[in-house]
């Protein structure tokens, strides 16, 4: 039996220009890709073998990390279930100058211990909250349940794999490609970090063709993963343009898996993604107007309306809990 705290996993990371955007800073999709990394060391650590990412909970990039730069990255399992697992991790930047530190996000994640063919396999360590970790531990049972129950009832879209994978707007982006063996951990399953970075590479395609200008990641919503994606099969990553604000846009992102052999289509997961424009001097710029025609395109625009007014609310609220209001 282990406290919270004999879980800790801290992964540190020097940021280089390879790692950066064209504006200097951590691009969003290799933060990400790291934040799972870690993650997933201190799930597969109490799983004591491979696990998988089945949800995440929302990221919002509060303050940037620059190059030459240290991203401190601290995750823990909080909760342990049968197969399953509650991690939390929080992410900060060290300025190696002044020692200077700045939290950049924090999210969590549901990890799932997997067997050599991908089916969920028990747990056996199990998490007993250390002093003053009790209420640590408590936060993260109820966002298991609270999590296993939005999946229970949520419900399927109308529309099926393939009608999703075909459909047609006017800012779209669409990338495919075969997951290969390097895409892999273990087994036979795409590493969630792997599709991390390349869904902030599809979206951010999208969000600066339309701005012709410097964009920046602000924010990933929760997702949920309903199948892995293997290694032979064919990823495809369809971008669509929900919403334009002043300075931000929300791109959505449809992930599908196709068996090349039987030509079966699945969805993979569905991210929603906040990108904003930004000028030479990094202030928020504006984006010219965008007006959605097709009732489908309409649909998107008021689905994204209110994500982005949950959106506002959350980062405020976040804003007071790290003291940054």
């Amino acid at each position: 039996m282990a406290s919270i705290k004999d879980t800790r996993v801290e992964m540190i990371q020097l940021v280089l220009p390879e790692h950066a955007n064209i504006l200097g800073g951590l691009y969003g999709g290799r933060l990400m890709y790291w934040l799972t990394t870690a993650s997933s060391m201190a799930a597969s650590r109490v799983a004591r073998g491979p696990v998988v990412l089945g949800s995440m909970d929302d990221i919002d990039f509060i303050n940037p990390i620059k190059i030459g730069e240290i991203a401190i990255f601290n995750a823990q399992v909080e909760y342990v279930g049968k197969s399953s697992m509650e991690v939390g991790i929080v992410v900060h930047s060290e300025n190696p100058r002044t020692g200077e530190k700045k939290i950049t996000t924090s999210s969590h994640m549901a990890y799932v211990a997997v067997d050599e063919n991908g089916r969920p396999r028990e747990v056996r360590e199990k998490i007993e909250p250390g002093y003053g970790e009790e209420e640590i531990f408590e936060a993260a049972r109820r966002r298991r349940e609270e999590r296993l129950a939005r999946l229970r009832k949520k419900k399927k879209d109308p529309m099926g794999a393939s009608e999703l994978l075909n459909v047609e707007t006017q800012f779209r982006v669409s990338v495919s490609r075969i997951v290969m063996p390097e895409d892999a951990t273990s087994g036979r399953m795409m590493f969630a970090g792997k599709l991390m970075l390349e869904l902030d590479q599809v979206a951010a395609i999208l969000a600066l063709r339309y701005a012709r200008g410097p964009v920046v990641t602000a924010s990933l919503d929760a997702m949920d993963f309903y199948s892995p994606l293997k290694v032979g099969e064919i990823m495809t990553m369809n971008a669509y343009l929900n919403y334009v604000g002043r300075s931000s846009m929300e791109i959505g992102v449809n992930i599908f898996g196709e068996n090349p052999s039987k030509g079966d289509v699945k969805h993979t997961s569905t991210a929603f993604m906040t990108f904003v424009h930004i000028d030479r001097d990094f202030r928020p710029a504006p984006l010219k107007p965008y007006t959605p025609r097709s009732e489908f395109e309409k649909k998107l625009w008021q689905e994204a309306e209110e994500r982005k007014r949950l959106r506002v609310r959350r980062r405020q609220t976040l804003k007071k809990l790290l003291g940054l209001a």
